[in-house]
């Protein structure tokens, strides 16, 4: 199936790309390839270079970003191949608060002087721009994690591009179904695809879109020749999350506009980090370019690092661990990580709203709240 589709909306897409060919008898899902080796004389050549699963979940991905799509081991895995195609002291721009991960990539290898990274508060449009002066990328994270902090994408894109700056962007907490960078004008959208689109808890992998012929060939070549590669099976698992991920994260988004103005009403909460409700900061910015404001809120409990541990190892239907998007909600307190960002405060809770009854959820959530404080 071809992989871009503009005359079907996502949902559609979601259920109907990366499909084998139709004919007589022929099987509505692609196999588990299980090849390292391939008879001489095609394109692939050896299973390090390409696998026919991997290919019908790029194939599905692609055609939700609107870009050429190649599969990773693990986000951090995609994250590490964009960095591997910079130059040797290539400085880089990035948000001051963000994933971990990737904040700390950016740390280690600034001290190794590979590259040099500038950071830099995300919401405010002017210093970003300020700060692009020189740099060979723009790296965006968008809703940030854990904060929620909202850039303006198609201000900083275009405004990047206009100065030949790579543009990439985390688009794991929005997804393809909110917001498509590519269309806005960003080179590469990277997709942790053990998150949402996976959607169950059981896979690691991520993605790179890109529209660039000559940047997927760089991201390919590093996927090839770091050793990258996802696993056959988990990539088979990724596409069969994909069939229903529209129909999961519509559910898990209303739940959390919920849960978020349930969480703003309760005595023990001091700030709900949540771009869909009118009250936040974030809300205008993001309504003006996003379709949605996703499944994650973030909230502040009036109480320390203690009992906001408390907090999270009271639930009972509400999982304490890391990670995201899958069915089940789960929510953690992210200063317990040594690695995250001194500006995130010490009592934040990220909660990944699942796809739970909302009454159940809230029940567990304020019982959790409540017993925190006895």
């Amino acid at each position: 199936m071809d992989s871009k589709q503009p005359l079907l909306r996502p949902e559609t897409i979601a259920i109907t790309a990366g499909r084998p060919e139709v004919g007589a008898d022929s099987a509505l899902n692609p196999p588990i390839s299980l090849n390292s080796t391939y008879v001489a004389g095609g394109p692939v050549g050896y299973g390090r270079y390409g696998n026919e699963t991997w290919t019908a979940l790029e194939v599905a991905i692609s055609a939700l970003e609107g870009g050429k799509t190649l599969s990773y081991s693990s986000g951090m895995a995609a994250i590490s191949a964009v960095f591997s195609t910079l130059p040797a002291g290539a400085k880089v721009v990035a948000s001051d608060q963000g994933y971990s991960g990737i904040m700390t990539l950016l740390g280690t290898l600034t001290a190794a002087k590979k590259i040099n990274a500038k950071f830099v508060k995300i919401t405010d449009t002017a210093a970003v721009i300020s700060a692009l002066d020189g740099a060979d990328l723009l790296w965006l994270e968008s809703p940030t994690n854990p904060s929620l902090d909202i850039a303006d994408l198609p201000t900083l894109i275009k405004e990047a591009k206009s100065r030949n700056i790579l543009v990439a962007v985390d688009n794991t907490f929005a997804t393809a179904l909110i917001q498509q960078p590519l269309a806005m004008g960003a080179d590469i959208v990277m997709n942790s695809v053990s998150k949402y689109l996976a959607g169950h808890s059981d896979v690691l992998l991520g993605s790179l879109s890109t529209n660039d012929p000559l940047q997927y060939k760089a991201l390919d070549d590093a996927r090839k020749f770091n050793g990258s590669i996802p696993g056959p099976f988990e990539a088979w698992l990724a596409l069969r999350g994909i069939r229903t991920f529209p129909l999961r994260f519509q559910r898990a988004s209303e739940n959390a506009l919920e849960i978020a103005k349930r969480l703003s009403q309760h005595p023990l909460v001091t700030r709900v980090r949540y771009p869909g409700l009118p009250t936040d900061p974030e809300h205008a910015k993001a309504k003006a370019f996003m379709k949605g404001f996703g499944a994650i809120v973030s909230f502040d409990f009036a109480g320390d690092a203690a009992a906001t541990d408390r907090v999270c190892e009271s639930s009972k239907v509400v999982t304490y661990s890391t990670s995201l998007g899958g069915v089940e909600s789960l929510w953690e307190r992210r200063r317990r990580w040594p690695l995250e960002s001194a500006s995130v405060p010490e009592s934040l809770i990220r909660l990944s709203v699942g796809c739970e009854d909302v009454d159940d959820l809230w029940s567990d959530i304020d019982a959790a709240l409540l017993a925190a404080k006895k």
